[in-house]
């Protein structure tokens, strides 16, 4: 019933593009990147790239907004996450902020405290998106 077959995104398209902040890093800064990009420390400030891959991984922060094709979290975030295309919660992620998305997975356990603001199929740019529908 709920168990409908969504296509994937393509994230084998990054490997060998990803840069890594290791786990006893803390960044502190925006950071603007082609690619992808894999928080497994932590980031003071906003992530942007115009077509990557952003993972926070378990045991990852960031503190800022980010925006990207597609995001990954089971980590800790602080801050509004945009996902173009693909969004996916892992059981151990934890958000405050708001979730703009394209297509959105949340994996059970997982916490987000904010609004779910699903992107129409017309409006899915890395800006703020003009309209949304609202989800509280």
């Amino acid at each position: 019933m709920f168990n409908k077959a969504k296509p994937k995104p393509d994230l084998q398209r990054f490997s060998g593009k990803t840069s890594v902040i290791a786990a006893d890093a803390e960044v502190t800064g925006d950071l603007r990147f082609q690619g992808a990009v894999q928080i497994d420390g932590r980031l003071c400030g906003n992530l942007i790239t115009t077509g990557g891959l952003v993972r926070v991984s378990h045991g990852g922060q960031v503190e800022g907004e980010i925006r990207a094709q597609h995001v990954v979290v089971d980590g800790q975030v602080t801050g509004d996450v945009h996902a173009a295309e693909h969004l996916e919660l892992g059981s151990q992620a934890r958000v405050r902020g708001n979730l703009f998305y394209g297509l959105m997975e949340m994996a059970m356990g997982a916490e987000v405290e904010g609004k779910l603001c699903h992107l129409r199929e017309e409006a899915r740019p890395l800006e703020l998106p003009a309209s949304v529908e609202s989800v509280e």
